[in-house]
């Protein structure tokens, strides 16, 4: 690392281990909307000199077959404009500035962190990145090798080969499907071609959602606002894609492989982000496995038994599929007991639901946390642009307290039911005792 990656490196974190300090519920969501018509949700803190962006165009990978948009990503602050790829990171690290882009299944997203005394240099990198990405040939080659080295590794990784097995047999013949980081086979095949037309298709105003969290107020945003997103094309051109259900319910699938563990995947439907139930669903898989070490499966698998170092598991809201996803790790002799524990233990929440002591704990361990997990700018600018992206509404933050806090032991134990009771689609990569694949019941 050089000096200036030091001094970089240290500037934000001092600024963020101030932000830090700052309460998360204290201040206000302003949504600011620019003279050009853009939007985003501002957060204004001007007691430490740092600016978080987070924002995310809808259209991920599920918006094409080969990973283009994994790569397209690796590569758009990868020299942009007149600034090649040493120019353009040589500039941002003179002025300490971090930029970043990603796809995820549904998404495209990017974050800049800066100091505010860089603001203006700051946002026009971001601009230049988005609306000039160079693509240069040897760029590409070398984010291509990256990707496939990164998928040679994956191709023999037991989790790698769990999850994607999950999710290929849950949406089969659906985008989510398919890798979201391509395969040995398709990476190969990405033209540059392919990276500007998915950039032209993805990169558009009216799928963008924007949050902007630090030292800087809302006159001062939106001509940024404009001179940043205001080139990109109005609309998207994205491929309607269906809704979907996960499939092999009541599967176990065996992948075998010469390791000392077995991994194993589970998981079935969820409940939509926009369902009345799902506040409840919530509380019920944090129950369930929700990642504290209360949870019925950390104290049964591990704490009780010693079958795994962690077991746990989540909801999963996609925008065309709701999920409930979980996993473990397990010695293989092992393995056969700890599915069957872990079923168990489904099926005896769904028939019975939660105990009243167990949805009190919950509830308050929910609401006392979530204040937690939004300590510095970065988490609380990704938040906000989640809660655009699932269409939440501006005052969410303050309105969930009385969400989760209206959740009733009646209605826990019916929603229980409702989440748990489908069967599970299961995958275990390993040398597994006590397991066989099966066919779907």
């Amino acid at each position: 690392m050089t000096a200036n990656s030091l001094l970089r490196s240290a500037a934000i974190a001092l600024v963020v281990l101030g932000a830090s300090a700052a309460p998360a519920f204290a201040t206000t969501i302003e949504r600011v909307v620019s003279p050009g018509g853009i939007e985003a949700w501002l957060v204004r803190e001007p007691a430490v000199p740092l600016i978080a962006v987070d924002f995310a165009f809808a259209g991920g990978a599920v918006q094409d077959p080969a990973g283009t948009a994994n790569l397209t990503a690796s590569l758009l602050d990868d020299g942009a404009g007149d600034l090649d790829s040493k120019a353009f990171a040589d500039r941002l690290e003179r002025k300490a500035i971090e930029l970043g882009f990603r796809a995820d299944r549904d998404n495209v997203r990017g974050s800049l962190r800066t100091l505010s005394e860089n603001r203006d240099e700051a946002f026009e990198l971001l601009r230049l990145s988005l609306t000039a990405p160079r693509f240069d040939p040897s760029n590409v080659e070398l984010n291509r090798a990256q990707i496939l080295s990164s998928l040679r590794r994956a191709s023999t990784s037991p989790g790698d080969i769990a999850n994607k097995r999950w999710w290929e047999t849950a949406f089969e013949g659906h985008p989510y499907g398919r890798p979201v980081d391509g395969t040995l086979e398709s990476v190969p095949t990405i033209t540059i071609a392919d990276l500007r037309a998915y950039t032209h298709r993805v990169l558009a105003r009216q799928n963008l959602k924007i949050a902007v969290v630090g030292d800087i107020d809302a006159e001062t945003l939106k001509p940024l606002l404009d001179r940043v997103f205001g080139a990109l094309p109005e609309k998207p051109d994205l491929t309607p894609i269906e809704n979907a259900a996960p499939q092999g319910l009541g599967r176990r699938i065996v992948v075998k492989l010469d390791v000392p563990q077995a991994v194993v995947d589970f998981g079935g439907p969820g409940i939509a982000r926009k369902d009345p139930d799902f506040m409840t669903a919530y509380v019920v898989n944090h129950i369930l496995g929700g990642g504290a070490f209360s949870s019925r499966l950390y104290q049964e698998v591990r704490e009780k038994r010693g079958l795994a170092y962690s077991v746990s598991d989540s909801l999963i809201w996609l925008d065309h599929a709701a999920l409930f996803i979980g996993g473990t790790a397990t010695r293989a002799d092992r393995t056969g007991e700890a599915l069957d524990l872990i079923e168990k233990e489904i099926h005896r929440l769904a028939e019975a639901g939660p105990t009243a002591a167990e949805l009190a704990e919950a509830k308050n361990y929910l609401n006392s946390s979530f204040a937690l997990n939004l300590d510095t700018s970065s988490k609380i600018a990704g938040l906000l642009v989640q809660l655009q992206l699932d269409d939440l509404g501006i005052d969410y933050i303050s309105k969930r307290p009385a969400m989760i806090g209206a959740v009733t032991l009646d209605g826990a134990r019916r929603v229980a039911k409702r989440l748990l009771d489908s069967g599970l689609l299961v995958t275990v990569v390993g040398k597994p005792e006590g397991i066989a694949s099966t066919t779907a019941n």
